[in-house]
């Protein structure tokens, strides 16, 4: 493994720590109503017949991930007896880092792709409502480390693999996803693009080059690939986004880049989410912050508007993120 991934492990390992001790106090928003912040990174919304569900990357025992419903985006509460859609050793891949979740609705199920010990998995499952598992437990793809996995689906039905590969620092990557038998088509892998904004490389926490998180939207014929750039750990983690015309690009980065950051939003750290539309068409951006200026964990849960205006001359869009819209969503009943 390479000098920067070792550094890279070594840092997360021990912001976990850090970040189970701070979970473990139970930071309460509403002692008389029993509800409590959510402390989700990376997290992701999924909608279904109006309700919303949410799941991210938690800190804590059982390592693996939780699921949360809301019909209002603001107050949430376990959809679940126990509130886990996968556990660690529950007929899944991964024994350390279960990160970057991502929900998909199948004719027979539901799909949840996430990254454990630097790997994609796929896992399956009948029910939200219950355990997502493999058959064959393994990783999408053994040969090198890939994290922060997004599938996406094209309107003739091609699913494409977004996700993170390491090479002196992380980059985004595409290729084609054989859904049968849960890797990626020989010989289509695509890397992106690179890191060329200022805004994706400050200097507030020096790191190699560093662009993670996708997520991609097609909207009248154009692809929108969401991504978070900067160190996790950087005040100046922030969203931004490219536009192209197939879903391997060529991206054009927009110029107004970033559209999520601490300047927006007031906090630190504001990155690595998932784009979203309610029932009436509305779209949203669920992402993370740090947890205060001066410490990154436990990283808080954030949903905002994101507003979009077509120009009629080229079909396409502008996105702008409403500072007026944030939510800061909380749990209901149950400490996390």
């Amino acid at each position: 493994m390479r000098g920067y991934n070792r550094i890279y492990l070594l840092l997360s390992s021990s912001l976990l720590v850090l970040s189970a001790l701070a979970q473990s106090e139970s930071i309460r928003v509403d002692s008389q109503a029993q509800s409590e912040e959510i402390f989700f990174a990376d997290p992701t919304i999924f909608v279904e017949n109006d309700t919303f569900y949410l799941t991210g990357t938690r800190y804590g025992v059982p390592q693996g991930f939780v699921l949360l419903q809301s019909s209002n985006l603001r107050e949430w509460e376990a959809c679940a007896p126990d509130s886990m859609i996968l556990v660690k050793g529950d007929n899944c891949y991964g024994t350390d880092w279960f990160w970057a979740p991502q929900i998909i609705k199948e004719k027979d199920g539901y799909t949840l792709t996430y990254s454990a010990n630097e790997q994609t998995v796929i896992t399956k499952s009948p029910s939200l409502k219950k355990r997502f598992t493999q058959n064959d437990i393994r990783p999408v793809d053994s040969s090198e480390h890939n994290i922060d996995s997004f599938i996406f689906t094209d309107d003739d039905g091609t699913r494409y693999l977004y996700h993170v590969r390491f090479d002196n620092g992380n980059y985004l990557w595409v290729g084609k996803l054989d859904c049968e038998a849960d890797t990626i088509v020989e010989g289509t892998l695509s890397r992106c693009f690179v890191n060329d904004q200022s805004w994706e490389n400050t200097p507030a926490y020096p790191s190699a080059p560093i662009m993670e998180g996708p997520s991609v939207l097609k909207l009248d014929g154009k692809y929108y690939l969401f991504y978070s750039a900067n160190h996790y750990m950087s005040p100046d983690y922030a969203v931004g986004y490219a536009i192209a015309d197939s879903p391997y690009g060529p991206w054009h980065k927009n110029p107004d880049n970033p559209l999520i950051h601490r300047s927006v939003i007031g906090e630190n750290g504001t990155g690595h989410g998932d784009i979203f539309r309610d029932n009436l068409g509305n779209f949203y951006y669920v992402f993370h912050t740090h947890f205060s200026d001066s410490q990154v964990a436990p990283r808080r849960t954030r949903i905002i508007s994101l507003i979009f205006q077509k120009d009629p001359d080229s079909d396409i869009y502008s996105i702008i993120a409403d500072p007026t819209t944030l939510i800061k969503p909380i749990r209901l009943h149950k400490t996390l």
